[in-house]
């Protein structure tokens, strides 16, 4: 043994003394102090989470129900007195401002009025005949044929039986009068929307111009809408229209620019080479070749415009919003459940269509530029299809003839009935469920509203308002960076102004919860979806089909199993927020770097060291942009939740439009809405690009 070895054995005998030192033992090295610093530099954002977490907890339990806010439900703030009076203001001014007489109100009349139009010629009885002047028959088949000329002959097939069920449910009027909302809102949005997109494409200013326009309405829940336009359009078709355009029409202009930029630079700079002007580049090489991309905009944009078209019926919009509302209200599950079904069947319907006009659009344009099949088999191909089109067209022509002509073919058939036993057979079905289930969805409902809801909800509306401002102040200081932080500043200085502090605590409690519950979710079948492949093809068509139903219908399964309470609106809105964050999260887990993966595989790492060390680090800003759209689709449902006990700002925005007197404090309420989406939006934005930005 050598002589440095048996020093060093007799210094761990002796506990690390040294015969130099003081008493014979080595006096402590300060260690402590600099290892807890260097700690809390490496680890600073948790650390300063866990910080502000525990002062915001100890002035709650120190403060609790002082300076919260809170307000009576009669009562009203100075403030949403004034929105009151400027209720009745627009409302006096109708009559003698010239700003109403001779822009606003034209554009509602001329809106309106044309919906009537529409109505009486396929839908509602018109002007001295009981019936349209469409009939149910003539509908049909022009539909039918609409599809059959843009998407082919499976699509064809899929509308005409989905427009017949819409018929036998008992709800064909309301149906149609959906379709012709919907319909109306794209058209407009088309017109106005693909110009705007074009532009933004072709101009960097522009784009960055009115991105950020773009983005607030995307951001904005649909809720927050109504109010506003209703007070300067009135409550009707009009207001639902122009609320259905302007929550539609970003997804459009957003792809279609998108679609148009994406064009390869090469091929421009070739067809510029040749001479070609700016206009004949973008008539006959940018649009050709972002059709499919442009067509997928339309898609996005008309399941947004239903899906609007249905929640406008809160401001008397026409459609199958009524019927479900009025079920919700009455709390009538099975007339809820036929009707959110119509909605549904119009939600696949026009979502396969679109999507299969897409795919159609990129398969012309593919054999354009000559690179399908052959010229012969294009041509002979083209020929069929035009002349199976026309064949199609003299069908509907005749067929909306004679449903013009005859009774029979003009007013939808009163049986098969199966809207009438499907509402009758749904109570049983759900008292059956409810009843056999009943011991676990209240322990369910009890065990997320006792652990999660109710502490949550009492740190965040029972703190001192100001202790709860400073916090979210420092959570987005910390994780979004000092521009977040700034607008977490003006957001809550416009949610303290609207005089709804508390209750927006409550509406945010609810959210995060629900938001919670959907990043855990997606996080897992995120994982698994992108790791397998065999997963991922049975789950993502499930996801795909839940991303396609209106956020209106998810409230009806669960009012049926819960009943209304805030635990509802929870559900709802989880159900509403997965598909997209799954999604998210899988295509984030699927881009992980394979020589990464491969890496770790080869120095043994086991599945789930593959998953925590590797996977989900490396696609730590998907994981955070699902959050992201988790939390807006889930504020946006569960403001909705507001018809089914939900309670929060959204009762406050569907009160106010049932009570006179409450129409400012609901108008308020849906400010308070917006400045919190905002906040949320924009937090996890800037949080997403800076967990990007340090992969």
């Amino acid at each position: 043994m050598s002589i440095a070895t048996e020093r060093a054995n007799r210094r761990r005998r002796s506990g690390g003394a040294r015969p130099d030192s003081p008493g014979g033992r080595t006096p402590p090295t300060p260690s402590g102090g600099p290892a807890v610093l260097g700690f809390c530099r490496r680890h600073w954002r948790p650390v300063s989470l866990v910080g502000i977490g525990v002062v915001l907890l100890i002035l709650w339990a120190t403060l609790k129900g002082l300076d919260t806010l809170e307000l009576g439900g009669a009562d009203k703030t100075d403030f949403q007195l004034w929105l009151n009076s400027v209720r009745d203001a627009f409302d006096s001014a109708r009559t003698n401002s010239f700003v109403f007489q001779h822009i606003v109100q034209p554009i509602t009349d001329g809106v309106n009025g044309l919906v009537t139009s529409l109505q009486g010629i396929f839908s509602q009885a018109s002007d001295g005949r009981p019936v349209p002047e469409i009939g149910w028959l003539g509908v049909v088949a022009l539909l039918a044929w609409l599809a059959l000329a843009f998407a082919g002959v499976r699509s064809m097939l899929l509308v005409g039986v989905c427009v017949l069920l819409f018929g036998f449910l008992g709800y064909w009027a309301q149906s149609i009068d959906t379709l012709i909302v919907t319909f109306f809102a794209v058209g407009i949005c088309t017109v106005a929307g693909l110009p705007l997109g074009i532009v933004m494409a072709r101009s960097r200013r522009v784009s960055a111009a009115v991105s950020p326009l773009l983005d607030l309405m995307q951001t904005l829940p649909s809720f927050a809408y109504l109010a506003p336009l209703a007070l300067v359009f009135g409550i009707g078709p009009a207001a639902a229209i122009v609320t259905t355009i302007i929550y539609s029409l970003p997804p459009l202009v957003r792809i279609a620019e998108h679609g148009i930029r994406g064009v390869s630079p090469a091929t421009l700079e070739a067809v510029t080479s040749m001479g070609s002007t700016p206009w004949q580049a973008l008539m006959k090489v940018q649009l050709p070749m972002a059709r499919r991309t442009i067509v997928v905009g339309i898609n996005q944009c008309t399941m947004a415009a239903l899906s609007m078209a249905t929640i406008a019926a809160l401001i008397n919009g026409p459609g199958l919003g009524t019927p479900v509302l009025q079920a919700l209200q009455s709390l009538d599950v099975g007339s809820a459940f036929v009707s959110g079904l119509d909605i549904v069947l119009m939600a696949i319907m026009l979502d396969r269509t679109t999507t299969r006009a897409s795919e159609r659009s990129g398969i012309e344009a593919r054999m354009q530029r000559g690179s399908g099949v052959g010229q012969t088999g294009t041509f002979g191909g083209q020929q069929m299809r035009r002349t199976i089109i026309i064949a199609g067209a003299v069908v509907a022509a005749v067929a909306i003839y004679l449903s013009h002509i005859y009774l029979a073919l003009s007013k939808f058939p009163a049986s098969p009935d199966l809207g009438t036993p499907l509402a009758k057979a749904v109570p049983a079905a759900t008292d059956w469920t409810v009843g056999t289930f009943s011991g676990f969805t209240e322990w369910l409902r009890n065990t997320v509203t006792a652990l999660l809801v109710d502490p949550l909800q009492s740190v965040l509306a029972q703190s001192p308002w100001w202790a709860m401002a400073l916090a979210l102040l420092g959570i987005a200081f910390v994780l979004a960076g000092r521009r977040a932080a700034i607008v977490t500043i003006v957001c809550e200085a416009v949610i303290l102004g609207s005089g709804l502090w508390n209750e927006s605590m409550k509406t945010l409690a609810t959210t995060l919860v629900a938001a919670f519950v959907v990043v855990l979710v997606a996080v897992f079948l995120g994982v698994w979806m992108g790791r397998s492949k065999p997963a991922d093809s049975v789950i993502r068509p499930v996801l795909d089909a839940f991303q396609t139903i209106p956020s209106f219908v998810y409230l009806v399964p669960a009012l049926a199993l819960f009943g209304p309470t805030r635990f509802t609106a929870i559900v709802a809105a989880f159900a509403y927020g997965v598909p997209i964050a799954t999604k998210l999260v899988a295509d984030g887990i699927r881009g992980v770097s394979p020589v990464a993966v491969e890496a770790a595989e080869s120095l043994g790492t086991a599945s789930w060291q593959m998953i925590a060390k590797v996977q989900l680090p490396m696609a730590r800003a998907a994981v955070v942009l699902a959050a992201n759209q988790g939390l807006l689709y889930v504020l946006s449902m569960v403001v909705v939740g507001g018809l089914v006990g939900g309670g929060g700002l959204g009762y406050l925005v569907v009160a106010g439009f049932s009570q006179s007197q409450l129409f400012g404090k609901g108008l308020a309420a849906g400010i308070a809405i917006t400045a919190l989406g905002v906040m949320l939006d924009r937090i996890t934005q800037h949080a997403t690009a800076r967990f990007g930005s340090t992969r």
